[in-house]
């Protein structure tokens, strides 16, 4: 037979398979020792009636006129099954005296004193006056082995009911016993895959409690070196920004003082690439933060204050007001980060700029529900690219030169604050464009429009 794969299924069978047997057992021993000790009681009763009516019958037999040599039935007093049946005959072995319902084909030829067993019935014999008279009762074992079942059913009934309530305990007791490996369980199941701090061994039993060390140990192993990739990350990015503001500085002076259209133009090449430079550097330290930095707040703020500074920020930046803001009248609470929600915001804002049309605007709304909408026109994109728009390095084709880290910031951010990131095409109320709706009051999965996840 095939072991259950849970512990705890293991342990409910093998405790139930073993209770069973130790009381199917303990069952079979003590009908044994029962039918036993009740033959013990019927051969007792059967000895203790013949040396009772043994003494009774001489004296009526030796009472008896002379040539009286009839056999004498006793007669009932009052009709009733009688248990034992008894004959007294002499040495000849005519039947002197016997009970009222004695079978005299019941009582074979007297062989000796004692116990002797028939096919139907249980004997005993006695002998008094040097042989003459013999006395042998009877009993039928269909008697004796009825009150045996019987004595068997009333001590089995109380065993077939303790035998559930005894498996009910056993169920309550192993559940009860495993509930820290299913608690332990639990907290690997709703952990994603960048929670990586330690677990709880709190209760565990000590055959598991290792495992659970083991295991927050390799965890703290493996934040340790993302810790250290991040850092290295964020540094490095961070270094980078001195050097590159100088050789973007140098080459806007050569640009400047160059009469020399063909060297005016490399420096304006070397001045464009310094920029895209400065902006991946930026992105990179965004998606550290995303990836390790702490993204919510003990307070709640509005959100309306972060996506406006935000939006107009970009407007003043060259964005020629292609930027429409739409927010609501009310407040709109969070406990994230208002540093962490202009990051989402800038990133939405500046894939809706790379990848739509150049005179069409980007619709940026706040929802009074907490939701942030960031649509743009253009082409439509089917869904097996809005699926793989959130991967790290991911463009949409050769449309737009962004870093390609934007949405992959986004989607990193959302999955940490446990929010719903949603990418549509075509956006809402159009027939083309790009849509991308995340929100920032609820808790909920990760999804696309098409319905994958």
């Amino acid at each position: 037979m095939k072991l259950p794969r849970s512990l705890q299924g293991r342990l409910l069978l093998t405790l139930g398979a073993v209770m069973l047997a130790i009381w199917v057992g303990a069952a079979w021993v003590t009908a044994l020792l029962l039918r036993h000790e009740i033959e013990e009681v019927f051969d007792s009763s059967l000895q203790e009636t013949a040396q009772r009516l043994l003494p009774l019958a001489v004296l009526d037999i030796v009472g008896r006129e002379e040539g009286d040599a009839a056999t004498q039935r006793l007669a009932t007093i009052r009709s009733h099954e009688e248990l034992f049946t008894y004959v007294v005959r002499n040495e000849r072995g005519a039947v002197l005296l016997q009970s009222h319902a004695a079978d005299l084909s019941a009582f074979p030829p007297y062989d000796g004193p004692g116990f002797r067993t028939t096919g139907r019935y249980r004997l005993y014999s006695e002998e008094a006056l040097q042989g003459t008279v013999i006395i042998t009762v009877a009993q039928p074992l269909s008697d004796q082995s009825t009150i045996i079942r019987e004595m068997q059913m009333v001590l089995g009934l109380p065993v077939l009911l303790v035998i559930p309530a005894a498996f009910g305990a056993i169920i309550f007791a192993v559940r009860q016993g495993t509930r820290p490996l299913r608690r332990f369980r639990e907290q690997l199941e709703r952990r994603s895959e960048k929670d990586l701090t330690s677990i709880s061994a709190e209760g565990l039993p000590s055959e598991v409690a290792p495992l659970a060390d083991t295991m927050n140990a390799l965890l703290a192993r493996l934040l340790s070196a993302f810790d250290a990739e991040r850092s290295l990350a964020t540094n490095t990015a961070h270094e980078l920004r001195t050097p590159l503001a100088g050789a973007i500085a140098q080459a806007q002076r050569i640009r400047k003082e160059t009469a020399e259209p063909l060297t005016a133009q490399r420096a304006s090449d070397i001045e464009a690439a310094l920029k895209r430079l400065i902006a991946r550097s930026e992105r990179l330290m965004q998606l550290a933060r995303a990836e390790g930095g702490r993204l919510t707040l003990d307070a709640d703020s509005d959100l309306r204050d972060a996506v406006s500074v935000v939006v107009h920020d970009m407007n003043r930046t060259g964005q020629q007001e292609r930027i429409v803001l739409s927010l609501p009248d009310t407040p709109v609470l969070s406990p994230i980060d208002p540093d962490t929600v202009g990051i989402l915001c800038r990133n939405l804002i500046d894939n809706a700029l790379q990848h739509g049309g150049k005179d069409s605007p980007v619709e940026v709304s706040l929802s009074a529900s907490g939701e942030l909408s960031v649509g743009n026109a253009g082409p439509l994109i089917s869904p097996e690219r809005l699926e793989v728009l959130t991967r790290r390095f991911e463009r949409n084709g050769s449309i737009g030169h962004g870093s390609g880290i934007g949405l992959s910031i986004v989607s990193t951010i959302a999955d940490r604050l446990d929010r719903r990131l949603q990418l549509s095409s075509p956006r809402a109320g159009a027939h083309d464009g790009f849509e991308a709706r995340i929100d920032l009051t609820r808790s909920s999965g990760i999804r696309f429009e098409d319905g994958t996840a």
